[in-house]
């Protein structure tokens, strides 16, 4: 299966709000519309994208729908990204030794090697 779905659903702004109101906990879509400031067919494009990407699921409670965040698609896309994390992290890890090695005079703001 394709990471299209994935990539295109969390392009849009408004999913991305949904997908962080639904990592607190399930909620009917009346609730995400309010939170969101979306109308309820709005709210319902957006869960579709979502849920046709496999982020949302969705539970029938007597008359309401309530969506919950699906952690699987969440789990690939942090191991994808693991990879561009570590290359990150090394850098700010280099940059933070380099700071490290300099100190600042408080008077001029200039920087001046330790030592």
């Amino acid at each position: 299966m394709s990471d299209a779905p994935l990539w295109t659903a969390l392009a849009d702004p408004h999913r991305r709000a949904i997908v962080a109101l639904l990592l607190e906990r399930p909620r009917p879509v009346g609730e995400i519309g309010e939170a969101c400031g979306l109308s309820q067919p709005s709210t319902s494009k957006h869960l579709r994208v979502l849920r046709d990407a496999g982020l949302v699921r969705v539970r029938q409670d007597a008359q309401r729908r309530v969506y919950a965040l699906d952690p699987a698609p969440i789990a690939a896309l942090d191991a994808w990204l693991a990879p561009y994390r570590e290359l990150w992290n090394h850098s700010l890890d280099k940059l933070g030794r380099r700071l490290d090695e300099t100190s600042y005079d408080t008077d001029t703001e200039e920087p001046t090697p330790k030592g």
